[in-house]
């Protein structure tokens, strides 16, 4: 039998009515001949609730404890779904990740998947179990301890049970119809895109689209795991949601697929380094270790033997960022006159494979964004993305205006 993963989130299983109406779907992938494996996420809310319950009785917390309390929202899920299936007469069986067993590493929390055997679920089927449900996020390590994935991970999980078992596709139900060419939030012209490329939809993904994790989309690049986007709200059929699928399968592509944002974006500014080589290890270096998250770099033109240093990183992670600045200076590890933060900016990018073959896609963004007044503070370009950041107040007119600009609502 063919294999299909479908994977809901925690708002498709939020109470029993909504795992009913999943229940449903998976159900009709049954009828229509496939085995299937379902990963369930948390009932909406109750990861949160747990991770709560967590630090309410241990501000530092052991990590592996951590782990074995909010892994179990995804257990209880699981075990609703397949008793709702079995009255459907759809012969299901629930799957703990140390019963599959979904084998991690030991990175408490933000465990990666190391191995998926299928000899386990293999045999169920075989003996005509229908539907294997899953729970995601959460895997067993070689000592034997739960482990979970980090959040967002039961994206990450469905993918590698996708790649584990061949499955024809892995289907990923949510609350929304589709990826959009932007968030329909902002624009109003947001049009749904009937595929996507994988590169497209990591480079959104990264950017702050949050319809898959990350994760999710590297590891489907990689196996070339065919993704269908869908929401758990509407009737579907086989031309619902988009399809996220190699760059092969699209017969033309748009020069800019979508136009994403981060709200959340400051930005640092390291005012009259001493330029010398090895300067650039010494500051991104430390930042490293202290866990910030450094996205767009730029190095002004050096006078006197001194330069200016700029990066962006997210807004909770500026005093981090001061403080390990700050010390590498006291260190002596690096010298400046100054460090300057401006927390009020925001990074608008579009994106595009058909970039690779198009040029004036910069000129006509930056076009766009002086037509309307906006002023451009750094710039970084890839061969599918150019991003900006500009000052926060004007991010949702940046998206509209870029969206008009490059005739998104048209896009297919």
């Amino acid at each position: 039998m063919p294999i299909l993963v479908m994977k809901f989130g925690g708002t498709s299983v939020a109470d029993l009515e909504r795992i009913k109406n999943a229940a449903q779907k998976v159900k009709r992938e049954v009828e229509r001949g496939y085995d299937v494996i379902v990963i369930v996420s948390a009932m909406s809310g109750k990861t949160n609730e747990l991770v709560g319950w967590v630090e309410e009785t241990s501000h530092l917390y052991d990590a592996r404890e951590y782990d074995a309390v909010v892994s179990s929202g995804e257990n209880v899920t699981a075990g609703l779904m397949s008793l709702t299936l079995q009255n459907m007469d759809v012969p299901a069986r629930s799957w703990q990740g140390w019963q599959v067993p979904l084998k991690t590493s030991s990175a408490h929390s933000a465990a990666r998947i190391e191995e998926i055997p299928r000899d386990n679920i293999d045999a169920k089927f075989a003996e005509g179990m229908k539907v294997a449900v899953v729970a995601g996020f959460q895997g067993i390590t070689d000592e034997g301890r739960i482990a979970t994935l980090g959040r967002g991970g039961s994206d990450t999980t469905a993918v590698a049970f996708a790649a584990a078992f061949d499955a024809e596709r892995c289907d990923i139900y949510t609350d929304v119809d589709g990826v959009y060419t932007t968030d329909p939030r902002i624009s109003t012209k947001a049009k749904k895109l009937d595929k996507i490329a994988f590169e497209e939809m990591l480079e959104l993904a990264s950017l702050g689209a949050k319809v898959l994790q990350t994760r999710s989309v590297e590891l489907a690049m990689r196996f070339n795991v065919r993704l269908r986007v869908l929401s758990s709200f509407e009737e579907t059929d086989e031309n619902s949601g988009t399809l996220v699928c190699a760059e092969e399968e699209i017969m033309e592509s748009n020069v800019v697929s979508g136009v994403a944002y981060q709200r959340d974006e400051a930005k640092m500014t390291l005012v009259s380094v001493a330029d010398r080589p090895g300067i650039a290890a010494a500051i991104f270096g430390p930042l490293a270790e202290a866990g910030v998250n450094v996205d767009m770099i730029v190095q002004n033109i050096s006078e006197d033997g001194r330069t200016d240093m700029t990066f962006s990183c997210p807004t909770n992670q500026v005093a981090r960022a001061e403080q390990a600045m700050t010390k590498a200076k006291e260190d002596g590890e690096i010298n400046f006159h100054g460090l300057v933060a401006d927390t009020e900016v925001a990074k608008i990018s579009v994106v595009g494979i058909g970039m690779r073959s198009h040029a004036g896609v910069a000129a006509k963004m930056f076009q766009a964004l002086s037509s309307e007044g906006i002023n451009i503070k750094v710039i970084t370009t890839s061969e599918i993305k150019v991003s900006v950041l500009i000052e926060r107040k004007y991010m949702e007119l940046a998206v509209q205006a870029l969206h008009d600009a490059f005739e998104l609502e048209n896009a297919g």
